[in-house]
């Protein structure tokens, strides 16, 4: 039987990506969506071919739905779902403090449903072949990491942080920081960040970061978090991590699967995107577990896991002090 599945808000870019995808599985019923934004809800839905709905309607017709709201409203649009008995994919981060992601998991727990988080990342080819290196010991002992998840400054409410909980630190951490955490099966000891206004000083957020992060057993890692691409860069951003192990290093680039497309016409340059679609197996994952009652492959508390490291590095940033992993709730 079709798992019922429905969007909450288009306010982040990747729902449009999420709702393609469920048109593209067979497996699932598109109800619809809901949206704050009421022009914005029908002009996406004339596109998508699917109805708009209040919340409390489409939390009353669906099995799962598709959270993408901004950063800040993750917590509350989880706990309406989880109240409603409704399985839940919160687009990343999870949340924007530990406290609102722990109601969220906790509120989860109580009510029976699932929380995944949508790490898309974990889906590419190349970190999926890393991550089996790593369990058939070719990788050996993990000594160091270095990764990048640098991009285009996204502009809109992402620069507020009274939306998005920061800037690009909140915004660029948590892939990355996830990826390592999965792929060495340890969990974060210290994490110390700097981080600036550097590209567009008038901006009320962070727009680079350099955080350092050691794990409980001994690997330390680094990442770049800034939204350091042009506008007219070729594409978005990057997601890469370099992999050094005692037995091997290992190189992974996650949009590698590319071309690089020159026009004669625009005299444009871009990289066009083949092979995988690491969204398309996200969606695909949850859609399974909401039908089947598996549990999902990416829990919220992964996500909290991930975003800890963020909050951790806004937290560093501030006092210019290493911090120390867990974070107690604020």
């Amino acid at each position: 039987m079709a798992a019922k599945i429905g969007v909450i808000s288009f306010a982040h870019m990747h729902a449009y990506s999420y709702a393609h995808c469920l048109k593209r599985l067979a497996e699932v019923e598109f109800v619809g969506i809901a949206d704050c934004d009421a022009e914005r809800a029908q002009r996406v839905a004339a596109q998508l071919e699917v109805p708009v709905l209040t919340e409390d309607d489409l939390l009353g017709e669906v099995d799962g739905v598709i959270i993408t709201t901004e950063n800040v409203y993750h917590k509350e649009k989880t706990l309406k779902a989880a109240a409603a008995g409704v399985h839940v994919l919160c687009e990343k981060p999870l949340a924007t403090s530990i406290a609102d992601g722990q109601a969220m998991i906790e509120a989860c727990r109580q009510a029976g449903v699932q929380l995944m988080q949508a790490f898309p990342c974990r889906y590419g080819p190349a970190f999926r072949a890393a991550w089996q290196m790593m369990r058939d010991g070719e990788i050996g002992d993990i000594l160091a990491l270095k990764g990048t998840n640098r991009g285009r400054n996204p502009g809109g409410w992402f620069v507020e942080p009274e939306l998005s909980g920061g800037g690009a630190t909140i915004d660029h951490t948590v892939h990355i920081a996830d990826l390592i955490r999965t792929i060495t099966g340890d969990e974060y000891d210290t994490v110390y960040c700097e981080q600036d206004r550097f590209f567009n000083p008038e901006l009320k957020c962070d727009d680079a970061g350099l955080v350092t992060m050691t794990l409980k057993g001994g690997a330390f890692a680094t990442l770049d978090c800034s939204w350091s691409r042009p506008p007219h860069y070729p594409v978005w951003g990057d997601a890469t991590l370099y992999i050094v192990g005692t037995k091997a290093n290992v190189d992974v680039n996650l949009f590698i699967e590319r071309l690089d497309v020159y026009r004669n016409a625009n005299a444009s340059y871009v990289w066009e995107a083949y092979g995988s679609v690491t969204d398309l197996e996200l969606v695909a994952d949850f859609v399974r577990c909401v039908a089947s009652g598996e549990p999902v492959p990416i829990s919220g508390e992964d996500g909290l896991r991930a975003v800890e490291v963020a909050l951790a590095a806004y937290r560093s940033a501030r006092t210019g002090e290493v911090v120390r992993l867990p974070l107690e709730a604020e």
